[in-house]
């Protein structure tokens, strides 16, 4: 395989698509930690846990969640939301003792305290949801306000080990607990985009479809906000709550909204669709999905719509999604990735169009 790159060296590059049996279907999220790999295989409504990370091209996982059998597909395994069903999850994270998943069409996010051992195995925590067998956006429907306790489309989930962030996506805004919970329906602590809970307005100076939430270890928080092609950064997370990001990256201001900026092709500034971004040493990686690649900046930058200094997935910074490259099909090149994450200078993609997990040494 080929991956296209200019500027960033990717070494070592593999693919990996699952169980053979039935493999992935449009994965949107993959994390690592401790050499295990956690995948949402979003397309069938179930995640998968390998105990460490597969050298082959298929393996069958170690523990499936939200499914009984590998071959189970089934929205809430066919049968109604439960504690241990899933219905399009999405965002996933674990520090490899506990899991939390974004079962977003189910509205909520589920939590184990300890790594599943078995297949299906049961939640501990539901968060958004006043039990394990409601699935309702913001609880009463579609239209409802939201409140403190819900969830409308939570796409995005990260943690650092202590406090949990959502990507509350539908309702516009993300959700800040100090502590992991440990009790169902935990109400938030605070609120990243909104005034109060009960709004989901629309207001440009804040995210406006918040799909992904990361923060480093110095403390930098990046909210990726898909609707307004841009990612938002602020030099300190504890700052989200009372002010606008520092910094954007895709647009000129907060006002601005322009797929690729308006232009004919992406250039290193524009963004196309994002919907993750990933911190690497002193820089950012971007989830340039609807341009079907990855812009790293190898500082964070400290002004608005600053240019990238590499690009992943493309020969050059001008070529997005239509490359005369795919014309044969796209296995030679990352199409529509979601979800990206790195663990020990290994560049994991969930080359979501490709039905598939892109591994490669990065070399920037």
């Amino acid at each position: 395989m080929v991956l296209h790159s200019l500027g960033a060296e990717i070494e070592d590059i593999r693919i990996f698509k699952g169980a053979q049996i039935q493999p992935l279907l449009a994965p949107r999220g993959v994390f690592v930690v401790n050499n295990k790999l956690f995948m949402t295989d979003t397309g069938q409504n179930r995640a998968f846990i390998w105990n460490c990370i597969p050298n082959n091209e298929y393996k069958n996982p170690d523990i499936i969640i939200g499914q009984q059998e590998v071959q189970h597909i089934g929205r809430n395994s066919k049968v109604h939301v439960s504690a241990k069903t899933l219905h399009y999850p999405s965002g996933i994270w674990s520090n490899g003792n506990s899991l939390v998943i974004a079962d977003a069409w189910n509205h909520r996010v589920l939590i184990w305290h300890t790594l599943p051992s078995q297949n299906a195995q049961e939640a501990d925590v539901v968060v958004g949801q006043k039990d394990f067998y409601s699935n309702l956006p913001n609880e009463s429907g579609i239209g409802k306000n939201p409140s403190a306790r819900s969830l409308y489309w939570p796409y995005g989930v990260f943690s650092d080990g202590k406090s949990l962030w959502i990507a509350d996506t539908g309702n516009r805004r993300v959700l800040y607990y100090k502590n992991i919970p440990k009790e169902n329906h935990t109400t938030a602590d605070q609120v990243i985009g909104q005034n109060q809970f009960t709004t989901r307005d629309l207001n440009s100076k804040y995210p406006v479809w918040p799909y992904s939430v990361r923060v480093n270890k110095q403390g930098n928080l990046a909210i990726t906000d898909t609707q307004y092609f841009r990612v938002m950064i602020w030099n300190h997370k504890d700052t989200a709550f009372k002010q606008k990001a520092d910094v954007i990256i895709g647009q000129e201001d907060f006002q601005q909204s322009g797929q690729n900026q308006f232009l004919l092709h992406p250039k290193s500034n524009t963004l196309n669709w994002v919907y993750d971004s990933c911190f690497y040493k002193e820089g950012i990686l971007i989830n340039d999905t609807g341009n079907s690649r990855i812009l790293f900046f190898d500082q964070i930058p400290t002004f608005n719509n600053g240019l990238a200094n590499a690009v992943i997935g493309r020969p050059d910074f001008q070529t997005g999604s239509d490359f005369s490259g795919n014309q044969a099909g796209t296995q030679t090149s990352i199409y529509w990735p979601f979800s990206i994450c790195i663990h020990q200078d290994v560049l994991y993609i969930a080359d979501t169009g490709n039905h598939r997990l892109v591994i490669g040494k990065l070399k920037a």
